[in-house]
């Protein structure tokens, strides 16, 4: 049988192909890597937030396409009920639903102020002021999943959908050096030493590609 493929986007730039790239691996999938060129048009205006691509991240598996980061998740879910990507216990199962789901469709100034570029880091960075707000939910989010279920993870001692959505946004806070509270910034630490994340980063750094829309400090 065909190893399943996952078309991904720029590992330094894209926030949800490394939430596909880390749903997978999590799950335990057996797949290789597609990358698209990112000077592809369609790509690009991806990147800039200025359309919707659906290639990628694109998952094929099995004789499935599935594209969208939460509708992979779903899919893995259902392919692969024992890598846990959902919390065990129904209500925090629901819980870890909602708080993925807000990240999904939600945080627009967040990813327009703070555009992801793990290799960059701005000092002092000038955070616009729509973005603000977004950044104190994230937070709030942040702390009550932590103070509920225990830590270190959102839902506990394991890192579940809800980690993999929000992993991007740690390193948004780190490149922008956003002042954070004590339990968000243990939380970023929690998600930097990941080993899947600092293999991702490892990857990320030494990405060749260039967007130069998104290397402005703006």
């Amino acid at each position: 049988m065909a190893r399943a493929q996952l078309t991904l986007s720029s590992k330094n730039y894209s926030s949800w192909s490394l939430r596909a790239w880390l749903l997978c691996r999590m799950a335990g999938l057996d797949f290789e890597e597609v990358r698209v060129n990112i000077d592809d048009p369609d790509h690009r205006q991806d990147l800039l937030l200025l359309s919707s691509s659906e290639r990628s991240p694109r998952l094929e598996h099995e004789g499935v396409a599935v594209w969208d980061t939460l509708a992979i998740a779903e899919y893995l879910v259902e392919v692969m009920p024992g890598a846990y990507l959902l919390p065990l216990d129904r209500a925090a199962r629901a819980h870890c639903r909602a708080v993925s789901g807000e990240m999904h469709s939600g945080f627009y100034n967040l990813r327009s102020a703070l555009p992801m570029n793990m290799k960059a880091r701005h000092a002092r960075f000038k955070i616009f002021a729509g973005a603000r707000p977004d950044i104190a939910r994230v937070e709030e989010i942040w702390t009550d999943c932590l103070g509920r279920y225990g830590g270190p993870w959102l839902f506990g001692t394991e890192p579940t959908l809800a980690d993999a959505m929000y992993a991007p946004v740690c390193t948004r806070f780190r490149t922008y050096d956003v002042a954070l509270t004590p339990t968000s910034e243990a939380y970023c630490a929690q998600v930097f030493a990941w080993p899947l994340m600092e293999e991702w980063t490892a990857e990320a750094l030494k990405e060749p590609e260039f967007v130069v829309e998104l290397e402005v400090e703006f």
